[in-house]
């Protein structure tokens, strides 16, 4: 099965949870036995790697500014990464025959329209996928909702949320079949009308376990928080968390050790918090694993599976988590974490139990033996690509023979 995979950017290097699901998720694809062309502007920092069995195609010229992008009927994530160079590689790459086309992530709605056009007039079409990593309009929403900023950036952030929820919709409506990260926004999806059928495929864990650290009275009463903070909504989740915890942890002597990339301005806004060092982005994140008591999933807003949950359970750290944010983990491993209703409840849990070493040893040994099991990317792989010929559409259900030349990778 020759596939098309559509996606925003290359995805390297693996610093983040979009770029991780969708490198490995198309990585497995490949190893199951497809043949995959990766689509995506060209990443600034890191090459694709020689071994990994893909077809990179690389979009040059950059992605286009915020102020440009604000015009379109697209959302911003989708409108920067529409460019003119993009759609001419499209365009020709389209010529070419393919059994499947992924469009990776609401942010490539704007190919669907380009792909149908051309692909819908042949014989035998390619089966349309969505590759969704969230359900982006329950969780924008929620981002302009709770948004406590200028109310200019307020009303960006509702109409950016109406632009996702519209192309969502379109994208579950008119392509053959939705990957969809955790069941609960497969549950979301299935809701609307005439969505397309979904499987649901969480992440897997491509990183390596720990070596044994047990917590003992010696390790330092730090917790850690990892995190691209980029992100408008990842800057508002650890906003939410820093205010509600700072006192407490101050209190009891309990340090935050935040680990990820934060923007100046959020880190100017986060120096007056004593509890908090901010460490950003680290080649090695052990050490500070073996320097702290707990790790935190604390996001409120935002739903899709949390990649930190696997860093965490696979670095032998034990978890407190939101039980909202712990959507898709599977109920063995979910059970082995602090699960907590809300922030408080959260900040309060940590404060009580991070002195409590038998606990902490338990989480530590309970959670990496249920998931030892749960999160083999190759599993996902063979599912995708079962699922798209089980779709029994013309052109995915068989082996064809091309008159094209192999397509050619440019990255």
């Amino acid at each position: 099965m020759r596939c098309l995979w559509l996606s925003r950017s290359l995805p390297f290097p693996q610093d983040s949870g979009d770029r991780i699901y969708s490198g490995q998720l198309s990585r497995s694809l490949a190893l199951a036995g497809a043949e995959v062309d990766f689509v995506g502007h060209r990443a600034p920092d890191a090459e694709p790697p020689a071994d990994w069995p893909l077809r990179w195609h690389a979009i040059d010229g950059g992605c286009r500014p915020n102020w440009r992008a604000l015009a379109s009927p697209q959302p911003l994530n989708g409108a920067i990464h529409d460019t003119p160079a993009y759609r001419r590689r499209l365009a020709e790459m389209l010529t070419w025959r393919w059994d499947a086309v992924v469009i990776d992530t609401y942010a490539m709605g704007w190919a669907l329209g380009q792909v149908k056009r051309v692909t819908q007039q042949r014989a035998r079409p390619p089966a349309l996928v969505h590759t969704s990593h969230n359900h982006e309009a329950a969780l924008w929403r929620g981002m302009a909702r709770e948004f406590r900023g200028s109310p200019l950036r307020k009303l960006a952030l509702w109409q950016n949320a109406l632009k996702v929820e519209r192309i969502e919709r379109v994208l579950a409506r008119e392509v053959d079949l939705m990957s969809c990260i955790t069941p609960e926004d497969a549950r979301a999806f299935a809701l609307q009308a005439q969505a397309a059928p979904a499987i649901v495929l969480t992440p897997g864990y491509s990183g390596v376990e720990a070596l044994p650290h047990p917590i003992t009275a010696a390790t330092p009463r730090r917790v850690v928080l990892m995190g691209s903070f980029r992100w408008v909504v990842k800057q508002e989740n650890l906003k939410a968390l820093v205010q509600s915890a700072d006192a407490a942890f101050r209190h009891h002597g309990i340090t935050l050790d935040v680990i990820g990339d934060v923007p100046a301005e959020l880190g100017e806004q986060l120096a007056g918090f004593a509890s908090v060092r901010l460490h950003g982005f680290v080649d090695d994140v052990e050490p500070f694993f073996r320097n702290a008591r707990m790790a935190l999933v604390p996001e409120v807003i935002g739903g899709g599976f949390k990649l930190k949950f696997l860093d965490y359970v696979f670095g032998r750290m034990p978890v407190v988590t939101l039980n909202d944010a712990a959507a898709g983990v599977p109920a063995a491993v979910r059970n082995a974490m602090l699960g907590c209703a809300d922030l408080d409840t959260l900040v309060r849990t940590v404060v009580e139990r991070i002195d409590d070493l038998p606990t902490l040893a338990r989480l530590q040994r309970d959670a990496l033996a249920a998931a030892r099991t749960a999160f083999d990317w190759s599993d996902r792989g063979r599912a995708l690509l079962r699922a798209v010929r089980e779709l029994g559409h013309p052109a995915a259900g068989t082996r064809t023979s091309f008159s094209e030349p192999a397509p050619r990778a440019s990255a």
